[in-house]
């Protein structure tokens, strides 16, 4: 019995020896697992709304993560520690954020904040940008997101009034223009500007010719991608775009809303004619084709329509819902998009079709959801562009310029600049938008304007 009673006592030491073992080694790896989990991020607020805190990273990812009682405001730089996995291709987040803390952001040794910078297509200038952002106004930063439409009246005036960053031009701006008188329209809103103006049009080939639809400035229209792929290939795909640039630069273009990427291969689909019409791997390699045959040439080119059309109905009358999947999208409308920004492409465009696989609520134009695939799964660094906010999609949306702003957009086209552009100055007066992310914006497209040569030759 006395053996059977020590046994006992020794078998239940054991017992209790190997639970607090157990127990141990159990904190220890829980405490692993959530070294795992727990992570960090620096990013800028963007907006605090409710119990939504909406934050941008030096990438220009967006986040929105679901907080109480936000003891944080527009413009501060938080270091924020959270647990699980970001969803980079979405700016609802459904982590849990562990502390969050304001902190000051350091500069690198030329004073560039460190947010401002990235390895991006452009950032071989950020320095010469930098300093020019250091010298202007509010106003002028402000209106370096604005690519207008050419009014028909006080051009001069408003360009002065409103500091613009540049003008689009339709077909009526160059109706029974010559060549000289084209040079010289563009030439006096040049030097009536103290920043060099960004000079766009949609030079497509086909159906949408703004220039070469004048006799007096092309012998001929500039034919459609259709067309030119079926006559000679990409060889003569690369021919016309050098052929294009060389025309457009000579009158004093910089910018074309062109090309057409979007892949369809229906004829009765909206963008059919505009398009290659064929197929996800031959419109890939036509973006490829454009943007490596426009390098050198002075003018930069616009991949469009981000994050591709499909089948959708013309955005210029009404809204537009795409009902693909976004397998559909990743798998056939990206892939253009990719070659053409690995090869150099400098900007995108971004229609107004509401994605419903992407953002329910949103066009593209004004969703953080697509501009964050852009700029997170295609890596891309250039300016984001949005399509005319005038349109019918989009002209009855409250503020559409602010939330442009705040979905990522870096330039925004627009008719009615005047009211647009005394929104977003309305908006960061009362704290809606923070000045710090104007100055980001406004460095980016100065950092591109040098990229593209213009502030070189037109530096005051």
């Amino acid at each position: 019995m006395k053996f059977d009673f020590n046994k006992k006592i020794i078998v239940s030491f054991l017992v209790v020896f190997i639970l607090v073992i157990s127990s141990i080694f159990s904190i220890i790896s829980l405490d692993k697992k959530n070294n795992i989990k727990t992570k960090k991020i620096t990013a800028t607020v963007l907006a605090v709304e409710d119990d939504n805190l909406t934050v941008q990273d030096k990438n220009k990812i967006i986040y929105t993560f679901s907080l109480k009682d936000i003891k944080a405001d527009i413009g501060d730089n938080l270091l924020i520690e959270y647990t699980g996995v970001l969803d980079k291709n979405n700016s609802i987040q459904k982590n849990k954020v562990v502390n969050y803390s304001v902190i000051t952001v350091s500069n690198d040794e030329n004073g560039i904040p460190d947010n401002y910078l990235d390895k991006g297509i452009f950032s071989n200038y950020y320095i010469l940008a930098y300093d020019k952002l250091s010298k202007l106004s509010l106003n002028e930063k402000i209106g370096q997101i604005f690519l207008v439409r050419y009014p028909d009246s006080n051009q001069i005036q408003d360009l002065i009034n409103y500091k613009l960053g540049g003008f689009v031009f339709y077909e009526k701006d160059f109706k029974d223009k010559d060549s000289d008188e084209v040079k010289t329209m563009i030439k006096n809103i040049q030097k009536a500007s103290n920043i060099p103006l960004l000079t766009a049009v949609d030079e497509e080939g086909g159906s949408v010719v703004r220039i070469s639809s004048n006799p007096l400035l092309a012998k001929e229209k500039f034919k459609s991608p259709q067309e030119l792929y079926n006559e000679g290939g990409l060889n003569l795909i690369k021919q016309d775009t050098i052929d294009k640039s060389k025309l457009l630069s000579n009158l004093g273009i910089n910018l074309n809303l062109a090309p057409v990427i979007d892949v369809s291969t229906n004829p009765d689909d909206y963008m059919y004619n505009r398009s290659l019409g064929k197929d996800t791997n031959l419109t890939s390699q036509y973006a490829k084709a454009v943007i490596e045959s426009s390098k050198g040439t002075g003018v930069s080119y616009t991949l469009k329509h981000f994050p591709g059309y499909g089948n959708n109905n013309d955005t210029h009358t009404s809204s537009s819902i795409d009902e693909r999947s976004f397998d559909d999208i990743l798998k056939n409308d990206l892939p253009p998009f990719r070659e053409g920004i690995n090869e150099g492409a400098e900007a995108v465009l971004v229609s107004h079709n509401i994605v419903n696989s992407i953002d329910q609520e949103n066009p593209a134009s004004l969703s953080k959801s697509v501009h964050n695939l852009l700029r997170n799964e295609l890596n891309f660094t250039g300016v984001i562009i949005t399509d005319d906010l005038s349109m019918g999609a989009v002209k009855d949306i409250e503020n559409s310029a602010v939330k442009a702003i705040l979905a990522g957009n870096d330039i925004i086209i627009t008719t009615d600049y005047k009211k647009d552009i005394e929104a977003v100055r309305a908006s960061v007066d009362s704290g809606e938008i923070s000045e710090d992310l104007i100055d980001k914006i406004a460095f980016k497209i100065l950092a591109w304007k040098y990229y593209k040569g213009l502030m070189f030759e037109h530096q005051k």
